[in-house]
C-alpha cells in the first residue's frame, strides 16, 4: 500500500521542519495506544512514527519528495544514486513507541523532568534524565506611540510552539500604558521544543514606531513647531492634538531663540508604575528665516530692534 506521508502527518509538501515536528506532536499525542483505544488507533499511531522519520530526516525526505516511497525503499536509480545525495532502502523499525520516546524524551511528553524518585542507582533502577531547557526564543514586538500611550491588547500567533494542542497557541500581551522601547514580556516554555527538551521561553522585545509628529525621550514627549521670524520675535499660540485625541493650545510670550523650549508639564506619556502620572510635553522650534529682505525692510528692523536692551 502506498503511503503518504504527508497526508499522513496532515500537513502540505511545503511543510517547515517546525511544521513536520509539530504535527507529529499532535498527533502521536491523539492517537497513543494508552489514550486512544479506538479500532485502528495503533496502526495509525505507528504510520505517524513512519512518516515523521522520514520527512524529519532531510535526505530521507529528498529522497522520498524526489522518487517518492519506491525510491525511498527499493532504492533510486544507479544513475543518480552515487552523490550520495540521497538514502538508501529505507526501511522503518516499526517501533513507533521508540520514535515517541525519542521525540519526547519519555514516555509522558507532560513532564517537565523524567525521573526516577531515587536518585542513585539501586537495585537495578537507573537514574532518570533531566531534560534542559533550549535557549529563549526572542521575538520583535512593534508597537505604535499611540499603543504606548493608551494601552492596548495584541494577540499574536505562537507559530513555534510546543504547547501540545491541536491548534497552534495564540498569545495575549496587555500592553501598559508607558511601556518603553526593549520592554521584555516572557511567556515561560511557549517557545519551539526539541526531542528531550523542555520549551523554551518566548520573548516578545517592544518595539516602538516611528510617530510623524512625537519623539519620545524617556516619558517626556517632544514636538516641533516650524514658525516665521515674525511669530519668534512677537508671540503666537501653538495648536498640539496631544495622543489621547484633545487639542491644547500653548500660547508662547517669551522670544523664540533656536535653542528656545518651552515645557508643558503633565502632558508627556504615562509613567508605567502610575498611568495616572505623566512625564512632559516640550515643544522645540525650527524658525524660518526670510532669504532675502528689501532695504527698506532691514531700515524698519534696524529701527524697531534699535528700542530693544
Amino acid at each position: 500500500m502506498f503511503n503518504d506521508y504527508y497526508e499522513t502527518l496532515e500537513i502540505n509538501t511545503n511543510a517547515t521542519d517546525a511544521d513536520i515536528k509539530k504535527a507529529y506532536r499532535r498527533l502521536a499525542l491523539k492517537f497513543h495506544p494508552s489514550s486512544n483505544k479506538e479500532t485502528g488507533s495503533s496502526e495509525k499511531f505507528s504510520q505517524l512514527g513512519e512518516a515523521y522519520e522520514v520527512l524529519v530526516d532531510p535526505r530521507k525526505k529528498a529522497t522520498y519528495d524526489e522518487f517518492g516511497e519506491e525510491g525511498l525503499k527499493g532504492g533510486v536509480p544507479p544513475e543518480v544514486g552515487s552523490n550520495g545525495a540521497w538514502s538508501s532502502k529505507y526501511a522503518y523499525h516499526e517501533n513507533p513507541d521508540k520514535t515517541f520516546r525519542e521525540f519526547f524524551g519519555g514516555d509522558n511528553p507532560f513532564a517537565d523532568f523524567f525521573l526516577i524518585d531515587a536518585p542513585l542507582q539501586f537495585c537495578g533502577l537507573q537514574q532518570g534524565t533531566v531534560k534542559t531547557q533550549d535557549p529563549h526564543m526572542e521575538r520583535a514586538l512593534s508597537l505604535s506611540l499611540d499603543d504606548l500611550f493608551n494601552g492596548c491588547t495584541k494577540k499574536v500567533m505562537n507559530e513555534d510552539g510546543c504547547q501540545f494542542s491541536v491548534k497552534d497557541k495564540i498569545l495575549t500581551i496587555d500592553v501598559k500604558p508607558g511601556w518603553k522601547e526593549g520592554t521584555r514580556i516572557i511567556f515561560p516554555k511557549e517557545g519551539d521544543q526539541g526531542p528531550n527538551l523542555i520549551p523554551a521561553d518566548m520573548v516578545f522585545i517592544l518595539q516602538q514606531k516611528r510617530h510623524p509628529l512625537f519623539i519620545r525621550q524617556h516619558n517626556d514627549l517632544i514636538y516641533k513647531a516650524h514658525i516665521t521670524l515674525k511669530m519668534a520675535l512677537t508671540g503666537f499660540s501653538v495648536d498640539v492634538q496631544t495622543l489621547d485625541g484633545r487639542l491644547i493650545s500653548i500660547p508662547i510670550n517669551d522670544i523664540v531663540h533656536p535653542s528656545y523650549n518651552k515645557v508643558v508639564t503633565g502632558e508627556g506619556m504615562p509613567l508605567s508604575q502610575d498611568p495616572s502620572q505623566r512625564g512632559d510635553l516640550i515643544l522645540a522650534f525650527d524658525i524660518q528665516f526670510p532669504k532675502k529682505l528689501s532695504a527698506e525692510s532691514k531700515h524698519l528692523i534696524k529701527q524697531a530692534l534699535s528700542f530693544t536692551k
